[in-house]
């Protein structure tokens, strides 16, 4: 039986990866901080990258599914022996390279780090890797933007988008991804590439977050707002703690593409994500 190391596994994308490799016939070792219980064919360890817990000398594939920056570091200092490493970033590499805040310049700057690091050290050690860069996750009611629209719209009635956040997006469900990572295994195609994981359906901004306002329970208005009115409740809300999150880069990005071609993955390992349609269990009333 073909065996795998996940990190993340408890996150919005590695708990479906896992539900994947089950079912795909993979036996399954899972890293968490918290203590987790065994299920048939998953065995739990808890650890931490700095604090690792005695974890198999050999794995068939490795899968990472949590902060790229911390993977990197600890696969290039652990000689563990596997033929094959998953590892997901984000499209952010590329998205916030050139942004106006230095913190996302920082990210983009870490992620490609992350990268360069994690290439090099599967070279050395003759390790096929796969570089996987998802767009906007949703589905799971963890992601940072879908599910903190929702919150703000849940708790008060309505949502502010700037005019014109015309911007086109591509969001991403976590199922689709986890079939990515898991597809991607076994497909040489992939061995040593990275993927941009887009969604199936391009639309823009103002539309995504007008189809989550819909299915919430009950639903909540759309409310668009000269650029400078937008500013200033923003701000207001913030000061409330309610739009935190929502800074000059972000607000720029409304109105900007982010478009990414899903055709390399569709042509390595088949890769086929479903259009944006979100419901009502993806965005559940916090408390």
């Amino acid at each position: 039986m073909r065996h795998a190391l996940v990190f993340g596994g408890t996150g919005q994308i590695g708990e479906p990866v896992i539900d994947r490799l089950r079912h795909a016939g993979w036996r399954v070792t899972a890293i968490s901080r918290n203590a987790q219980r065994d299920e048939p064919g998953v065995t739990w360890l808890q650890g931490a990258f700095d604090a690792m817990p005695l974890l198999p000398a050999q794995v068939d594939a490795i899968i990472s599914c949590g902060p790229l920056d911390a993977f990197s570091h600890w696969y290039a200092r652990t000689p563990i022996d596997a033929t094959r490493v998953v590892a997901f970033g984000s499209t952010s590499v590329v998205v916030k390279q050139h942004s106006v805040d230095p913190d996302e310049r920082d990210v983009a700057q870490r992620l490609q780090l992350a990268e360069d690091r994690l290439t090099s050290a599967a070279r050395e050690r003759h390790a096929a890797i796969t570089l996987l860069r998802p767009t906007l996750v949703y589905g799971a009611a963890r992601d940072a933007t879908l599910s903190r629209i929702a919150r703000i719209a849940h708790r008060v009635r309505w949502f502010p988008l700037p005019r014109r956040a015309n911007g086109l997006r591509q969001p991403v469900h976590v199922g689709d991804l986890a079939g990515a990572a898991v597809d991607c295994i076994t497909a040489q195609a992939a061995f040593d590439r990275a993927f941009d994981l887009p969604g199936g359906e391009t639309l823009t901004y103002r539309e995504m977050v007008r189809r989550v306002l819909r299915v919430l329970d009950p639903p909540a208005h759309l409310l668009e707002l000269p650029l400078p009115v937008f500013e200033w409740a923003v701000r207001i809300a913030q000061s409330r703690g309610i739009a935190t999150g929502f800074g000059d880069a972000a607000i720029e990005r409304m109105r900007r593409d982010l478009v990414f071609d899903a055709t390399p993955a569709q042509e390595a390992f088949g890769y086929a994500p479903r259009p944006f349609v979100p419901k009502t269990s993806m965005f559940p009333r916090a408390g």
